[in-house]
């Protein structure tokens, strides 16, 4: 984060009175985790430097710090970072971790939790000030979804909430709409999601069937959609539909609608029962003859797949952040579980056969967690392509998925049970090989650029 972009961030938190102590500890000290990580790979360097060179603190990587979650780890962030990630580590350990194991039963997370957020400041970080977001850089929205996935958190939508629809909103939006709505969404006041997904259409966003009618200067919305993040709880929703059926293909003929809560003949279903994400009030949507005012249209008619392809290779970095945060939250869970964990007399961490699986798994999560720092820093300078966002959700999440499983082993039985940190973890990695476009379609996306004839 700039110095200009955190002197935005302060002035933006100042807000009210919670954002006014955020700023103060923000400013105010440096975490002991971020000192220790620095100082320890310092003392490493200057072993090896010649006698009369000066001492330089060096920001270790993850590979050479102590654990992989310590602060003040990684050269992509700043000391600046540092201290915001201990704001948010210190949110979510404090006001999430708690209620966590409530929320997984509700199915839901609370509204107030949502508006608590809004007060610190962890809501729209990466949205411009002048739109009414807090003027952070894409490694300071990183940090909150990483820390998300730090403390093993699932329920929050605040990812899909600030990074996927608030751009979608600040980018194609009238001054009007963003003025309208961009405040609700960073104070946390109002939830959103975005529907793309039907029973009928998944990956394949030209399969969709939800369709607008223009009547007069109004539009006439019908058909559902299933598998939404944020759908129960909703106050607005960006919608996928077809406004021009006889259009070339159903790519030419898609645009966005902003729907609200309480539009006579939108109606919400239930929330779905998954095998993951318990705490995430995933549900359906139905539209019966929604009548949406012309100011609903979210840009232009017809080019809603464009906007579409134009924001999904971020939304396919922050699966992929969320994911590799996750590899480092299970793999520090195993470590720490197989060092006490007694069999046939002593820990298990002392058997060659569980070494040689941390080895194998430290040097995949270290090795992929280069490539997806490189993707940030990509993207935090406005340069991340779609062939690059694919490699890093596929890859990760399937690691993610490769590394839960030999976590769970190492666990044993006790890997099997929900009631584990582990158990929870392994239950939440399986749809990230699934949502924002399937690992089998991000090959073809790959490949595409690979074949191509330029």
């Amino acid at each position: 984060m700039s110095v200009h972009s955190f002197t935005r961030l302060s002035s933006t938190l100042t807000r009210s009175s919670t954002r006014v102590a955020c700023v103060r500890s923000l400013l105010g000290r440096r975490s002991n985790s971020s000192l220790l990580a620095t100082e320890r790979c310092a003392s490493n360097v200057s072993k090896n430097a010649p006698q009369d060179s000066p001492k330089v603190a060096v920001r270790p990587e993850t590979a050479q710090a102590p654990k992989m979650t310590d602060i003040g780890t990684r050269t992509i962030f700043s000391e600046e970072h540092d201290i915001f990630r201990e704001n948010v580590r210190r949110f979510y350990t404090e006001e999430c971790v708690p209620y966590h194991n409530e929320w997984e039963k509700k199915g839901e997370v609370s509204r107030e939790f949502w508006k608590k957020a809004g007060a610190n400041g962890l809501l729209g970080v990466n949205c411009p000030a002048e739109f009414g977001g807090i003027g952070g850089d894409w490694l300071s929205a990183a940090i909150v979804q990483e820390e998300q996935s730090y403390v093993n958190c699932s329920g929050p939508g605040f990812a899909l909430h600030s990074d996927i629809v608030i751009p979608y909103i600040t980018h194609y939006g009238t001054k009007e709409q963003i003025e309208r709505i961009v405040p609700k969404l960073v104070d946390g006041s109002w939830i959103s999601a975005i529907a793309m997904s039907e029973p009928g259409a998944g990956s394949d966003l030209q399969g969709i069937r939800t369709v607008a009618k223009q009547q007069g200067d109004d539009w006439i919305l019908n058909g559902s959609k299933t598998f939404i993040t944020n759908g129960f709880l909703s106050d607005l929703i960006i919608v996928v539909a077809i406004t021009n059926p006889q259009a070339k293909s159903v790519a030419h003929g898609i645009s966005l609608f902003l729907v609200e809560e309480g539009m006579q003949g939108f109606k919400k279903g239930k929330k779905l029962d998954k095998i993951g994400l318990k705490a995430q009030d995933t549900s359906e949507l139905f539209f019966d003859d929604v009548r949406l005012p012309k100011s609903a249209l979210l840009g232009e008619p017809s080019k809603g797949f464009y906007y579409l392809m134009q924001e999904l290779p971020q939304e396919r970095l922050l699966i992929a952040n969320m994911g590799m945060a996750a590899c480092e939250c299970m793999f520090e869970e195993t470590r720490a579980y197989v060092k006490q964990r007694k069999a046939f007399g002593k820990t298990i961490s002392s058997l060659q056969t569980i070494q040689h699986k941390l080895a194998e798994m430290k040097t995949e999560i270290c090795v992929t967690r280069s490539f997806v720092d490189s993707c940030n820093k990509i993207h935090n300078d406005s340069r991340l392509d779609s062939q690059m966002a694919s490699m890093a959700k596929y890859w990760v999440t399937d690691l993610q998925n490769r590394v839960a499983t030999q976590c769970v082993q190492m666990h044993g039985g006790m890997g099997f049970m929900m009631e584990t940190q582990i158990g929870k973890a392994f239950c939440d990695s399986r749809v990230q090989m699934i949502y924002g476009g399937s690992n089998e379609i991000m090959k073809e996306l790959i490949a595409r650029q690979i074949v191509i004839d330029k």
